[in-house]
């Protein structure tokens, strides 16, 4: 019996480490998102050799000392049992703390968390509120028009609350659709009217928090045209399934087409 288990323990072991070897993430869209597939196939790598080998050292022991061989007294001393559960311990704590630390500085560092240094990226502002994304783009004139809380009001069109008495506004451009040139650099700003939402879209490898009160740029570039899911990825209230939009990704043709039409 105790064979038979070491040898299904063993077959589930590979077929694991095979199946969760097998790409899951959806198509890049991004150029600063293969630093993140990196780091993806890094972390797998090595829980995966974890996970090997513990799960090989479980069925050898399962299979060494069952129970027809136990003697009474023949186990491991306390002294060495607390000696060993203290190295795992420490070297599990090595692996957690060290995939965190290369992941924080890969978010960091990795040309995502603030503005692009390019000479003219494309400005977007992300509005997010229960439950609806609105894309805003300043217009010629580069410049976000002015808003106000209490003219918040979706029924009267204005879900933004811009101030249209304001001449930066004249030229806004609000958009259900987020809609981007390929192959240039963008800067979004996100903003929340009431809870944190956490902007996400899968093949850019972009996701972060959008937060009440608090203005978050981020910058990527996208190098693929197509359209592509933007989700929710904070539960944000009863609705939060709802709370999806569309990426579209244009050549610069049709993004120009796009933003003189919408003015």
């Amino acid at each position: 019996m105790a064979l038979a288990l070491l040898i299904v323990l063993s077959l589930l072991t590979l077929a694991s480490c095979y199946f969760f070897g097998q790409s899951w993430l959806p198509l890049l869209a991004s150029a600063q998102g293969a630093n993140i597939d990196h780091q993806f196939k890094l972390d797998l790598i090595v829980l995966g050799i974890v996970f090997f080998v513990t799960q090989l050292a479980l069925a050898f022991f399962v299979w060494k000392y069952r129970e027809r061989n136990v003697r009474q007294g023949s186990g491991p001393s306390p002294d060495t049992t607390t000696r060993t559960e203290i190295t795992w311990l420490a070297i599990a704590a090595l692996l957690f703390l060290g995939t965190n630390m290369i992941g924080a500085t890969l978010w960091a560092d990795g040309d995502v968390a603030g503005k692009s240094a390019a000479r003219n990226p494309v400005q977007v502002e992300v509005n997010a509120v229960q439950f609806r994304w609105y894309f805003r783009y300043p217009g010629p004139d580069g410049k976000f028009g002015r808003t106000r809380p209490e003219l918040q009001d979706a029924s009267e069109g204005n879900p933004l609350g811009i101030d249209h008495t304001d001449p930066d506004s004249k030229d806004d451009i609000v958009s259900s659709t987020l809609l981007l040139p390929v192959d240039r650099d963008v800067d979004l700003t996100l903003k929340a009217q009431d809870v944190i939402h956490s902007f996400f879209v899968p093949t850019l490898r972009v996701k972060q928090d959008a937060v009440p009160g608090h203005l978050i740029t981020i910058h990527f570039t996208p190098t693929r045209p197509g359209e592509f899911d933007v989700v929710c990825a904070e539960l944000c209230g009863l609705g939060h399934y709802q709370m999806n939009a569309k990426l579209k990704v244009l050549d610069e043709e049709h993004f120009q087409e796009f933003l003189k039409q919408t003015r």
